[in-house]
């Protein structure tokens, strides 16, 4: 009588299972990392995408918006009066801000390029404009509006009497009138996913300030208490 040899797997098969199942996680396992990588990536570029062009929105808004009210005289004529200053790293000026923060009047304004650990950021800072002091720009802080930037500056269109462009300029050599245009040009770091549009604004001047002479005192006092009059009414309504 012959005896029954017994059925089962032998130790070269159960190893062969156990690679080839080893296998087959590692590759799903590396496929759902990728997808994961992928969806974390895009997610991550939306939201840079997002904050620069809310950013790119916001600082051609305000450019737009700015008056020829002056925040400063100098001290040593004080019949000049400062209604912009721009350098290539910043920007000061008067003009309404959005939303709720309108209806303290106007506002003095700094955009900024400041150098950190991770390259330049770009921050915004306002004040409001009655009684205003440079020091009070610098009591809150400041809002980050862009960072990790590799490189940028401001840039100023000067016109001749004519208003014919003469060209850009890195500081702005006349404080007491706008700039025609006011340039922002920034670069982001190559491992940056996302490219700045290149923001060329004007001042929307509103004929009646911009014909209130605002060199001269009471017509300067006038013209704020315009701005804060208007704001307040919409406020209100």
């Amino acid at each position: 009588m012959k005896r029954q040899s017994s059925q089962g797997f032998t130790l070269v098969e159960l190893l062969l299972a156990v690679t080839l199942m080893a296998t087959l996680l590692a590759l799903a396992y590396s496929g759902l990392r990728a997808a994961t990588t992928a969806s974390e990536r895009g997610q991550q570029m939306l939201e840079e995408s997002g904050r620069l062009r809310i950013s790119h929105q916001f600082i051609r808004r305000q450019f737009n918006l700015m008056l020829p009210l002056a925040f400063r005289t100098d001290e040593e004529d004080r019949r000049q009066r400062f209604v912009f200053e721009g350098a290539e790293n910043l920007v000061v000026f008067v003009g309404p801000m959005p939303g709720y923060l309108a209806r303290g009047g106007p506002q003095v304004q700094m955009l900024e390029l400041v150098p950190g650990d991770k390259g330049l950021t770009l921050q915004f800072v306002h004040a409001p404009l009655q009684e205003f002091e440079l020091e009070r720009l610098r009591e809150r802080d400041p809002v980050i509006l862009l960072e990790g930037l590799a490189g940028g500056y401001f840039e100023f269109l000067e016109v001749d009497e004519e208003e014919q462009p003469l060209g850009w300029v890195g500081a702005w050599p006349t404080p007491g009138v706008l700039p025609s245009s006011v340039r922002l040009m920034l670069e982001f770091d190559e491992t940056a996913r996302v490219d700045w549009p290149v923001l060329v604004a004007a001042p929307r001047l509103d004929e009646q300030l911009a014909t209130s002479g605002v060199g001269g005192s009471a017509n300067y006092a006038d013209a704020i208490r315009r701005m804060i009059r208007g704001a307040n009414d919409r406020g209100e309504n």
